[in-house]
């Protein structure tokens, strides 16, 4: 069995409210995704797994030092591997949950993230799709706190769910937010991810968790909106100018954002944005294997996945 030693993952637990946890996987960079815990009086909900087999064990590991109960409810909040590769080590007592196009892309995708990054020790990994799925909303019980998923998008893919915990404030927003890092549009939508900021302003988060990177407050979605917005207004020189997204890239000066990790996404954000100021409707699909080639040219090479 081909895994990372445990000794080498390194993780946080931050505790945000009681019985409300966050999970960290530093440094937030490609493939090192954060989780979350919540342990109700009848039931304990996970939120994401992680990318390789190892990883999700240790994930495993601390979720049972926190809660005397296994988990009962994995929600996933999109579709990506990073997120929903390590399903499989909690089904046994899990119900999976996520919107239905998150369960659709999930089954399309399958293990395709391994093909990207295959020097990644992935250990065993196997697509487990969710059980459950809904469209707009839905309320978990048995946590005695409100928890809430919520669709609202598209925009990082065209199936995020946000888990709100309304009383304590706490959102757990996947991939929506980013924290340190470069956000990624490329499968979902630029403008529908400035939407979906908007959105989730309203909610006036106390405690912001994000996909990648660490905790925050609301100013991470001013920060994730701030770099979209830039990004747009790129690609509306880019093409006035003839410029191709990679070449529109290569010349970008990343200004604020230079200290972001994973910069090269820039291409990929690009190539969505010119799709959609063409026309293209928000999620609609584009060449995803073009587009991270053009991230590998960036980069100058494959871009590093810390899994």
């Amino acid at each position: 069995m081909d895994t990372m030693p445990n000794n080498l993952i390194t993780y946080e637990v931050e505790q945000l409210a009681e019985g409300v946890y966050a999970y960290l996987q530093p440094d937030g960079g490609w493939c090192l995704n954060n989780a979350g815990v919540v342990i109700g009086a009848e039931d304990t909900l996970l939120i994401d797994t992680a990318a390789t087999e190892a990883r999700a064990l240790v994930l495993r590991e601390t979720v049972h030092t926190l809660s005397l109960r296994p988990v009962g409810t994995l929600v996933n909040t999109h579709s990506h591997g990073d997120h929903t590769f390590g399903n499989h080590l909690f089904a046994e007592s899990a119900t999976i949950v996520a919107h239905e196009r998150a369960a659709a892309e999930m089954a399309e995708y399958g293990l395709a993230l391994r093909d990207l990054w295959p020097q990644v020790r992935w250990g065993h990994v196997e697509p487990t799709l969710p059980k459950v799925t809904f469209r707009d909303r839905m309320s978990l019980p048995g946590l005695g706190a409100r928890v809430e998923l919520l669709h609202i998008g598209p925009g990082h893919t065209a199936g995020d769910t946000v888990v709100w915990l309304p009383d304590q404030r706490v959102l757990f927003t996947g991939d929506l937010v980013f924290s340190g890092a470069t956000p990624f549009v490329l499968m979902g939508s630029l403008s529908g991810s400035l939407r979906v900021l908007d959105q989730l302003r309203v909610l006036e988060p106390l405690h912001v968790v994000p996909g990648h990177g660490p905790l925050g407050g609301p100013e991470l979605l001013d920060m994730n909106a701030d770099y979209l917005r830039w990004v747009d207004k790129l690609a509306r020189a880019g093409i006035a100018d003839g410029l191709t997204p990679l070449d529109l890239a290569r010349a970008a000066d990343p200004g604020p954002f230079d200290q972001l990790l994973d910069s090269e996404r820039l291409v990929g954000n690009l190539v969505r944005a010119y799709a959609e100021r063409r026309g293209a409707q928000p999620a609609a699909p584009l060449d995803v294997g073009a587009a991270f080639a053009d991230i590998v040219a960036l980069h100058g090479g494959l871009p590093h996945c810390g899994a």
